[in-house]
């Protein structure tokens, strides 16, 4: 998911999609590890637009007072990378926890991708500027569209204002919904088994997640990634003694508060880690609470 994944996405959104399907079913050894080598590159090149864009765009709203009070947010930039736009979308969403929409212009043409809220009918609010749009399509919690460039600034207000006019104030709130609170010595070899059989998750069958209370750092966890931007934990329960470890993606800005000896609240999922074909537990980080 995490290695494989990615990698494969990146070909489409960098080069082409035909250069991962090619690999999929190449039968020669040799040509599979070049294309593997090539879509590695791709993925590398796409990670390093991504985290610019990104940057490029939290600077944007940082700088900018306006964005403080909005309900939604609108960024055009010409030069920003089509194949990553989606991916920043989703990452100023859960950043500002708003109606995102980013643009880039491509073929002289503005065009962009929008992602939502937990609950907030996306797809309507794009569809209230149709007669803005050259073309739109997508479902409620995420839309693609296209525009003349010279309209950004009218589509911006227009979104502005049916978002402001139709959101709830409790869908500005991140929420997370947990499925039960457990310890860390509940988490075994058989509560994996029991979650087996409940994939494959997605969309509409999201993986359970658990709330575990008081935990602290065992005192080796570290930032780890090749820009140190994710949070490798190993983790004791306060009332039990019982150590796990774990992972949480792009939560560096956690560590320091992790590394505190301060107990904290951890809301995860549980995974099975398989290397060097022996098989582990681990937890993957959702989200952390420093409540006490």
């Amino acid at each position: 998911v995490f290695k494989i994944g990615p990698r494969i996405n990146a070909a489409g959104r960098i080069e082409s999609g035909r250069e991962a399907v090619e690999l999929l079913i190449s039968g020669e050894e040799s040509l599979a590890k070049s294309m593997s080598n090539n879509i590695n590159d791709h993925n590398e090149i796409r990670k390093d637009l991504d985290r610019q864009t990104t940057l490029e765009a939290l600077e944007i709203l940082d700088k900018d007072p306006s964005q403080k009070d909005r309900k939604s947010t609108v960024l055009f930039k010409p030069d920003w990378h089509k194949g990553v736009i989606g991916i920043v979308a989703s990452r100023l969403t859960d950043s500002y926890y708003r109606p995102t929409v980013i643009l880039t212009e491509s073929q002289g043409l503005a065009t962009g991708s929008a992602r939502s809220v937990d609950g907030f009918d996306l797809y309507s609010a794009v569809e209230s500027c149709s007669d803005l749009l050259l073309s739109f399509g997508g479902h409620i919690y995420a839309a693609g569209l296209t525009l003349e460039v010279d309209k950004v600034p009218l589509f911006a207000r227009r979104f502005e204002e049916w978002v402001s006019n139709h959101i709830l104030p409790e869908q500005l709130i991140p929420r997370i919904e947990i499925d039960a609170e457990i310890k860390l010595k509940d988490i075994n070899a058989k509560v994996l088994r029991i979650l087996k059989p409940f994939a494959p998750f997605g969309p509409g069958n999201h993986k359970p997640l658990f709330v575990t209370r008081r935990v602290m750092d065992y005192g080796t966890s570290k930032l780890v990634g090749r820009d140190q931007d994710h949070l490798k934990v190993e983790l004791i329960e306060e009332c039990s003694g019982s150590i796990i470890r774990g992972i949480g993606f792009s939560m560096k800005e956690h560590a320091a508060m992790v590394k505190s000896g301060e107990p904290f609240d951890i809301v995860y999922s549980i995974e099975e880690n398989v290397f060097n074909g022996k098989s582990s537990i681990q937890i993957l980080l959702k989200d952390l609470r420093f409540p006490y």
